[in-house]
């Protein structure tokens, strides 16, 4: 091994082909990133070191609902940062409490566990999931059952893997951890089958983002909803991406008339700055968990508080739900008109589509290249989908400079 010191040592770097040698150097390659390289964003755009700019289609999977460096954000943080920024949870602080007193207010909900990441949000959920069977359930020790749908994705744990079906995110990490049960994703039918006295509860993705932006027929949480009444089964809705505005309601379970037991935020709770999320759900439920029991250093820290409650500041006065349900409309209305011209489908809500390509056309990730080349930064998944997310503060006239870019590339 080169000792550091002994390394050759190098000008400041100015290309993008140098920065991205540096990350294939010294980067582990759990990526496979666009070969773009981003110095600079404001608002739905980006610049790369070079100073060549592009409208960013997927803000950050929807971590960025708000824009790039919304003023009102900046300002929350680097006014935290001059105060205090962890105390870790040996200690109060000042910003903790009205955190989860707004948060829960501002959802619907009693009590709000503060975490970090969505994966961790996610694992929380499931460890109080369990724990709710146990001690109040009556379900026996290590036999809760969580039921989950096909295609989910709801992180990268070695539990969450566990029952994942994409075997790229899957293969290689077993031993998997038992205690799921799997059923095709908008089939109520099974979910009622896979039911024991068992069965904790149902964990599922209101709209599946990265299995293509997958939108289950109307009826289908409302039926979940009343099997987990008749069966005292908690109900589970993973958040992370489908919620805070970016689908036209505050949470896309909004859009069903159905309230979840447990909720998991993330994302863009953290306003595209620092990592946020939270479960947020009935006090009954989340009440299980006595001190000792879970925790995070950061869980809860006091930035990641003070920005979370200028996201939720922003969400309160509705306006970016608003603009979600009425950009959202046109934006699915000039996709839509693409369908039959190299498109195959439209899918999603508000601000978010799956735009499948057509057999015959480009290969989701060369679309995606040919999209960058023309200024428009967008991601596929699964081979043939592109998943368009952009932020909640573009314009019209931005979305059809993205719809144009996407037109021009996937339409012979």
């Amino acid at each position: 091994m080169t000792a550091i010191a002994d390394r050759p040592t190098t000008g400041p770097l100015s290309s993008s082909a140098e920065f991205v040698a540096l990350d294939e150097t010294w980067s582990t390659h759990n990526y496979h990133p666009l070969p773009v390289v981003i110095a600079h964003a404001e608002g739905a755009w980006v610049t790369d070191v070079e100073g060549r700019s592009y409208l960013d289609f997927l803000s950050g999977y929807s971590a960025l609902n708000f824009g790039h460096r919304h003023p009102a954000l900046v300002a929350a943080a680097v006014e935290q940062l001059g105060r205090v920024t962890l105390t870790s949870r040996a200690f109060h602080h000042d910003q903790l409490g009205l955190f989860c007193q707004e948060l829960a207010e501002l959802t619907g909900t009693d009590l709000v566990l503060p975490m970090n990441s969505g994966a961790e949000a996610v694992e929380s959920a499931i460890k109080v999931a369990r724990k709710w069977a146990y001690r109040v359930k009556g379900v026996p020790k290590d036999q809760a059952q969580i039921i989950v749908a096909g295609s989910n994705f709801h992180g990268r744990t070695t539990t969450i893997v566990s029952f994942s079906d994409d075997e790229v995110a899957r293969a290689d990490y077993g031993p998997y951890t038992p205690g799921f049960v799997a059923t095709a994703y908008g089939d109520a039918g099974e979910v009622a089958a896979a039911i024991t006295p068992n069965t904790a509860a149902v964990l599922v993705e209101p709209i599946q983002g990265e299995a293509g932006v997958l939108v289950p027929q109307p009826g289908y949480f409302a039926e979940l909803r009343r099997i987990c009444d008749e069966n005292n089964v908690l109900l589970i809705a993973d958040e992370i991406q489908s919620g805070l505005a970016r689908t036209g309601e505050l949470l896309a379970l909004d859009h069903e008339g159905v309230r979840a037991d447990l909720y998991t935020l993330g994302k863009a709770l953290g306003g595209g700055i620092v990592p946020v999320s939270a479960v947020v759900g009935r006090r009954d439920v989340l009440g299980v968990l006595r001190p000792g029991e879970h925790g995070s250093t950061f869980g809860g820290n006091p930035l990641a508080c003070a920005v979370g409650r200028a996201v939720i500041k922003l969400l309160a006065t509705g306006e970016f739900q608003q603009r979600s349900r009425e950009l959202g409309a046109h934006l699915h209305s000039r996709l839509g008109d693409l369908v039959g011209k190299g498109v195959a489908q439209i899918r999603g809500r508000g601000l978010w589509a799956g735009v499948e390509i057509a057999p015959g056309g480009p290969a989701g990730r060369d679309a995606s290249k040919a999209l960058a080349a023309r200024g428009v930064l967008c991601k596929e998944t699964h081979d043939n989908t592109l998943r368009v997310a952009p932020p909640l503060v573009i314009t019209r006239e931005e979305i059809d400079r993205g719809v144009d870019a996407i037109a021009e590339v996937v339409c012979p």
